[in-house]
């Protein structure tokens, strides 16, 4: 796992298995994305085991297998969803691409897992929508820049346990390393991944709906453009985002393509969570010019508090989604939360006012 590649950035955790070998099998379909090694780690260290892999481009299911030694080759993605023995389908395709899979794989009576963004148009969540209710079946996304760090999940663990009282505000700071020359050609295409604020700004909203403790919420604000890669017009290098929840708690958060080089990781993802009786500031993949990452800073009445967490929390989530597919609960998150994360990304880039770039209207520029 290379900390300064966001694209191929695959958490290892301690085994916590919450199943024997066999119990919980996987397929993994769609290999667009180097999230899937991620959450196949994620699925494996809870005991689960991948059976088959299937893409169509027969070089990325050899790399998969070489990872994963217990998966084999699918001919067809029929192959893995006609499997009997198969609980769940884990994929990262293209993002365009994540809802009519999902269909699919529900049609077939298996539940999914998928890469972030969940979905890229409010058809589609219309459609995942009435298939969850009809088929009984999970839509499950990997939100990862939460579910897949220690010190996010440490931060869940705090404000549960009431440490900062009401969550009231949430800052996400999500910048990224563009990497231009190993993206593949849908990475510049807008209708294929969905436009920044539904693509990498997904993990934001999600984050402001879990730590505010909101179902509910509306987009305010949002802005999107292209400043700096004039060559790839469907790029979006920018985005931000204003959000009101249901129960009053704002949030703010900025998502980019400008991590420099000089970065020791692929982005110094950072959350700030504003409560009643303290705050907490989590510092991800780095902590600039320090040391490394999953260091969380918590100020109350008390003091000044620092938890370095990396390698002692764990990550929770997949031992919670297996149960959850084999029980039929909702442990690690709610099919309402997941839905309405993505729709909310949706909106927002929807409505996005264009600051930058060919599409950016004149009412942008200073002095209008």
């Amino acid at each position: 796992m290379s900390a300064a590649d966001g694209m191929n950035y695959a958490p290892q955790g301690k085994p916590r298995p919450v199943v024997g070998p066999g119990e919980f099998v996987v397929a993994a379909v769609g290999l667009d994305h180097g999230h899937i090694y991620g959450m196949c780690n994620g699925l494996v260290e809870a005991g689960a085991t991948v059976k088959w892999a299937y893409d169509p481009d027969p070089a990325k299911v050899v790399a998969f297998c070489e990872r994963f030694p217990s998966a084999k080759p699918a001919r067809t993605e029929l192959e893995a969803f006609e499997d009997g023995a198969v609980h769940l389908v884990a994929s990262a395709a293209v993002p365009f691409r994540h809802g009519p899979l999902g269909l699919r794989v529900m049609d077939h009576g298996k539940d999914y897992f998928t890469d972030k963004p969940a979905l890229t148009t409010i058809d589609q969540v219309e459609q995942v929508r009435r298939a969850v209710a009809t088929s009984g079946r999970k839509f499950s996304v990997y939100f990862s820049e939460r579910l897949h760090v220690e010190s996010a999940v440490y931060a869940s663990q705090l404000v549960s346990g009431g440490a900062i009282g009401q969550v009231v505000h949430v800052l996400g700071l999500g910048p990224h390393r563009a990497n231009l020359a190993a993206r593949p050609t849908w990475f510049f295409e807008r209708d294929s991944y969905g436009g920044i604020l539904c693509d990498i700004g997904s993990h934001q909203v999600e984050q402001f709906l879990h730590y505010t403790g909101n179902e509910q919420a509306r987009v305010v604000a949002s802005r999107v453009g292209n400043f700096a890669h004039p060559a790839h017009p469907g790029l979006e290098d920018f985005g931000d985002c204003t959000l009101t929840g249901a129960n009053g708690a704002a949030g703010y958060f900025r998502v980019d393509w400008f991590t420099p080089d000089g970065l020791s990781a692929w982005g110094d993802g950072r959350v700030v969570l504003l409560g009643t009786k303290g705050y907490i500031e989590l510092r991800k993949y780095v902590d600039v010019s320090r040391g490394p990452g999953d260091q969380v800073f918590l100020v109350d009445d008390a003091g000044e508090h620092h938890f370095s967490v990396g390698g002692q929390v764990g990550y929770p989530f997949f031992g919670q989604l297996v149960l959850d597919c084999l029980e039929r609960t909702e442990r690690a998150m709610s099919q309402a939360h997941i839905l309405r994360a993505a729709e909310l990304c949706i909106v927002a880039e929807a409505g996005a006012e264009v600051v930058a770039g060919p599409d950016a209207s004149a009412s942008a520029l200073p002095g209008n």
